[in-house]
């Protein structure tokens, strides 16, 4: 896509601003879930709590700030699971990874709303939420003991042991994927931009983005119209 020499770039609506309200209620709901959760999980790392005015207030709000993160994801996946699912160009994509870490968009296949770098980070975060959202309900006496009478059962101490493994398994996971997800959004410029204002550019959506870009254009003589 061309311009003329001292015009503004095009802008191109991609997320609506409910989805970046949407997106960064769960962006900050994760970041302090992850500090409060580091802070109980190390005695090393339990100074952490001070930020949320001690350990027994670190605790009180580290499952709610979970179920805070779960309601909040779940708005996300209803709104993007369709542009995530796989396509065919996505092993292309992922056969090419060397271009993809090299810069050389003109290697790789015109993809759509996301890559599949991006479907990855969401489709496993969606994974490891479910997983610590179940994991972290054996380990929070409110939320167990009401589960307990909803369905009849009641946990054992050695259940309650692995819901904490598996619950810093995932919790392990979920932060490195979350690194990459921050990584990519810095080193492909432009991309933060998209969440905080809502549009990119054309130049950075033909780069990057081809194929979305064409529906985008071609939904309505006027051009582009807002997106999700």
């Amino acid at each position: 896509m061309s311009q003329h020499r001292g015009e503004a770039p095009l802008q191109v609506p991609r997320y609506s601003g409910s989805a970046r309200i949407n997106h960064w209620v769960v962006a900050i709901s994760f970041v302090l879930l992850m500090i409060s959760g580091l802070a109980l999980f190390h005695p090393s790392l339990y100074w952490l709590t001070g930020l949320f005015g001690g350990g027994p207030t670190a605790r009180w709000l580290h499952p709610w700030l979970g179920v805070v993160l779960v309601i909040g994801f779940l708005g996300l996946f209803l709104r993007f699971f369709v542009a995530n699912l796989p396509e065919r160009t996505d092993w292309v994509w992922l056969a090419r990874l060397r271009h993809v870490l090299a810069g050389r968009e003109e290697y790789l296949p015109e993809v759509g709303k996301y890559n599949a770098g991006q479907k990855f980070v969401f489709w496993a975060q969606a994974f490891l939420v479910l997983v610590m959202f179940v994991t972290g309900i054996g380990l929070w006496p409110v939320g167990l003991a009401y589960f307990e009478q909803l369905l009849g059962f009641k946990a054992t101490i050695d259940q309650r042991r692995l819901a904490a493994v598996i619950h810093a398994g995932a919790a392990v996971l979920t932060i490195a994927i979350w690194i990459i997800h921050v990584y990519a959004a810095i080193w492909v410029r432009g991309t933060i931009s998209a969440m905080t204002r809502g549009t990119v550019t054309g130049g950075w959506a033909w780069r990057h983005h081809r194929k979305w870009l064409r529906k985008e254009i071609g939904k309505e003589p006027g051009g582009p119209q807002p997106a999700e």
